[in-house]
């Protein structure tokens, strides 16, 4: 506690009404300790379960996949059957009612959305996965709040304390200021960075939308509010928390408002209260920024942050490198973003999101691109409009002005499979397949856990119906957000469909991963250079000994030359543990066949 409260003075220094604050939150950190139930005590003696090789997550949105939690837990087997030990269950705390952004606007955060039934019906279902050896995590918007949120509605009513909560003003000179520095999130759906509430007379921060008002952290008792939020779920039994939004959390004139100093000693405080009352529960952090930002949210063995970071430089790369044929971009960020022994990746192709094209600028312009065409290329590319293309996504949130733009569209419909059906073209068909199983496997893979969308292990695919609908047809990320098909699901199991193939395949690979410890997210993992661009070499070190994967991003047959990894192998007869074929190091070179990809490890004293 020390420490903690330590790092408490030096960010809200001290006075009388800090002393109350700091009070105040050692209070809450002592209840909800006492409160911890025995289960879950028991459960924090085992606090390095996300390292495990066989942890394998899913995430889902309730309504869309079961209706509601009972539905939820009908689907169990489902779960088991493919081998999931995580669920990412999307935004079900209390939203606003009407337009919510999908959940991310809160009213409550002690309750739940009442259309998937009650608090109790939550609690039963945490029970039941956790009976079943399944994790959970929920998403914890910590950024702001829903303007029907008590503290909002106060602040509307002229509470100064509460307006205190948030970042207002009485006249649009502060407000224009930021919005010279301070992107928009939103510029189509909800340009500016504030809104005008006539109730009040004030402009108040909202980087979403009108409804979604921005947290003053710089306001202690805000911090406090929201650790008694986290506590409160994680005391519920929830496993794993998903911080929403992080690199937005702190607000200074004359900066971007992205990736401020101080959102890390938020961080590194809110992972040393989790650390006093819930050890157990991992911190999961959503910053899709730019690669060298992100890996900034780990902290660092001495100062952690969250121990877990969506990898969405990795899902940027892996679609670079079907639609270029080139996967250096992969391999030189392997070896760039280093992380701490505290920390690991949740690795992922595809979410309930758009797709941002952040890169490592700095690598493409060494390969010879222009870092501003090449994204234009990849919009393009995955937007279905350049030549030879076999994408069928769509444009988000265009601007016209920069002709920046984000993309749609769910992994099957991205890696070619519904322009493939609808040309009718079978061996179009095929390679589209082989695409979804390799990126299935780099996340399988990479150092860190897979988190699949669901869907994505039937090869689902764009849902163009949305536009007909008149509450969704302004949000194009409804495009990959269908309602799972469980008339389709059932195809996973009639050899030669499409549904078949994808998650025959993905399960074998799950089931080879969970036997395997070298997937132990601790493991050590850099990349190698490959002797042809299309093909991605990477190298996972466990106990001593090397192990190896191979990613061919082309259509066309490659030969990777041993040469390229004799110095970091440590046996010389290697086995293919995918295809159960083994290889002597000192005289083969190893042909792989179009977008094929192979797992290989040592056989001991051979």
């Amino acid at each position: 506690m020390s420490k903690l409260l330590s790092l408490y003075n030096d960010m809200y220094g001290r006075s009388s009404k800090i002393n109350e604050a700091r009070e105040q939150l050692e209070k809450i950190i002592q209840t909800y300790k006492n409160a911890r139930s025995k289960d879950l005590i028991n459960l924090d003696q085992h606090q390095d379960w996300y390292f495990k090789s066989d942890l394998i997550g899913m995430t889902l949105y309730i309504d869309l996949f079961g209706k509601d939690f009972k539905g939820l837990a009908e689907k169990i087997s489902y779960f088991k059957e493919l081998g999931i030990t995580l669920i990412h269950l999307m935004p079900l705390l209390k939203a606003r009612d009407g337009e919510n952004d999908g959940g991310y606007a809160v009213e409550d955060y002690q309750d739940v959305n009442p259309q998937f039934g009650t608090l109790s019906d939550f609690v039963e279902i945490i029970n039941i996965f956790r009976e079943n050896h399944i994790f959970l995590c929920v998403d914890y918007v910590i950024n702001h709040v829903a303007k029907e949120h008590q503290w909002a509605k106060a602040a509307l009513s002229g509470n100064k304390d509460m307006q205190d909560m948030f970042i207002m003003y009485d006249s649009d000179e502060i407000p224009n200021q930021f919005n010279q520095t301070v992107p928009e999130v939103l510029p189509v759906k909800s340009p500016g960075n504030f809104t005008y509430f006539s109730e009040i007379k004030k402009y108040v921060f909202t980087s979403f939308s009108e409804f979604q008002w921005d947290l003053n952290f710089k306001n202690p008792f805000v911090f406090n509010g929201m650790v008694e939020n986290m506590l409160y779920l994680a005391n519920l039994g929830i496993n794993m928390i998903r911080l929403d939004a992080i690199p937005f959390m702190w607000k200074e004139l004359d900066t971007s408002c992205r990736n401020l100093p101080n959102i890390h000693l938020l961080l590194e405080m809110l992972n040393l209260i989790k650390t006093e009352v819930c050890p157990s529960v991992a911190l999961l952090g959503e910053a899709i920024v730019e690669p060298h930002e992100i890996v900034k949210y780990f902290g660092s063995e001495q100062h952690i942050e969250c121990e877990i970071m969506y990898n969405a430089n990795l899902m940027v790369d892996i679609f670079n490198s079907f639609a270029t044929r080139d996967a250096r971009l992969i391999s030189l960020d392997a070896n760039l973003n280093k992380i701490p022994n505290s920390g690991t990746w949740m690795n992922y192709v595809r979410c309930h999101d758009d797709i941002g094209w952040g890169f490592n600028e700095q690598a493409i312009e060494n390969m010879g691109f222009n870092p501003f065409m090449h994204k234009q290329f990849l919009i393009h590319f995955y937007g279905g409009d350049f030549p030879n293309s076999f994408s069928s996504g769509e444009d988000y949130q265009y601007n016209s002005i920069t002709r920046d733009a984000r993309t749609n569209g769910t992994l099957a419909s991205l890696l070619g499979l519904e322009k493939a059906l609808h040309s009718n073209d079978n061996q179009a068909v095929q390679t589209a397949i082989k695409r979804i199983n390799l990126a299935h496997s780099i996340i399988l893979f990479y150092r860190g856990f897979p988190l699949i969308y669901s869907g994505d292990e039937i090869a689902t695919l764009n849902d163009h119906s949305f536009k007909d609908n008149l509450t969704k047809k302004n949000e194009g990320r409804w495009l990959h957000r269908p309602f799972f098909d469980w008339d389709r699901a059932k195809r996973r199991h009639i050899a030669g469909t499409h549904e078949y193939h994808v998650y025959q395949t993905l399960k074998k690979l799950i089931e080879i991963r969970k036997v395997n410890q070298f997937f132990d997210g601790r493991s050590i993992q850099y990349s190698l250079q490959s002797n042809d661009n299309s093909v991605l070499c990477l190298a996972r070190v466990y106990q001593n000994e090397t192990y190896f994967g191979l990613f061919n991003f082309s259509e066309n047959q490659k030969v990777f030359n041993l040469n390229q990894i004799k110095g970091s192998i440590s046996s010389r007869i290697y086995e293919d543990i995918i295809n159960e074929k083994q290889y002597d190091f000192n005289s083969q070179d190893i042909s792989l066949s179009p977008y094929e990809y192979i797992w290989i490890k040592p056989i001991v004293n051979k």
